[in-house]
């Protein structure tokens, strides 16, 4: 114990502390550069969480009732329709995301060159994790096949599936790290943990769900 403080008990230590000396000026700055009433910031928000939503209730969708195979009379023109609708959503979040910066005032410590050209890092390395993912997966890796009945012969073990689980998705994450640096917006840093947020909810369905479809493939091949 230091000499002239008083003793901290475990329940009363904080009566002692003066509040008034505490320095909020990081969560001030924060809550100054960021509005989640903005229009553009919800759009975002709305956006970011209705992707995996919605593509994992068409998967499961389909997984059921082979509607959409019956619709298009194929599982693989199906899952072509799919995952160009995926891809657009996709491009209509990127949209959302970067008009929702723009609408926010930036941070002045990020909006320096060096800030910038981290972001670049951080978005050739997300974009190296999504492109080589795709590359290992193919279109219908990617894009639900298995929930198609189109399933791969061999789980994907090579790079980037030996440094990262999940690739596509936090190196998607990653490239909005760094898109949002190099635009120096804290909106964007809340958006991308926003991002980060409904992927980690996503995997926790998609995961285990897709365990289940090979391990009933297994079964059948036995």
């Amino acid at each position: 114990m230091h000499p002239g403080l008083p003793p901290l008990d475990c329940c009363e230590g904080l009566n002692n502390v003066d509040y008034s000396k505490v320095d909020f000026s990081v969560m001030t700055l924060l809550f100054n550069s960021v509005d989640p009433t903005d229009s553009s910031f919800v759009s975002a928000v709305l956006c970011i969480a209705f992707n995996p939503l919605f593509w994992n209730l068409m998967a499961r969708w389909e997984h059921r009732t082979r509607s959409l195979t019956r619709l298009f009379r194929s599982p693989y023109v199906a899952c072509y329709c799919l995952g160009a609708t995926i891809l657009l959503l996709n491009f209509l979040r990127s949209h959302c995301f970067t008009e929702a910066m723009k609408s926010q005032p930036k941070l002045e410590v990020l909006d320096c060159l060096l800030g910038y050209y981290v972001g670049v890092a951080f978005a050739a390395v997300g974009s190296l994790f999504v492109i080589s993912s795709f590359l290992a997966l193919g279109f219908f890796g990617t894009f639900l096949g298995d929930y198609f009945g189109i399933l791969m012969e061999a789980k994907v073990t090579g790079f980037p599936f030996s440094v990262l689980d999940n690739p596509m998705y936090w190196g998607s994450t990653i490239v909005y790290l760094g898109w949002s640096l190099m635009h120096a917006s804290p909106a964007g840093l809340v958006l991308t943990a926003v991002v980060a947020f409904c992927y980690a909810i996503a995997l926790l369905y998609e995961g285990p769900f897709t365990e289940e479809i090979y391990r009933q493939k297994a079964r059948k091949s036995k």
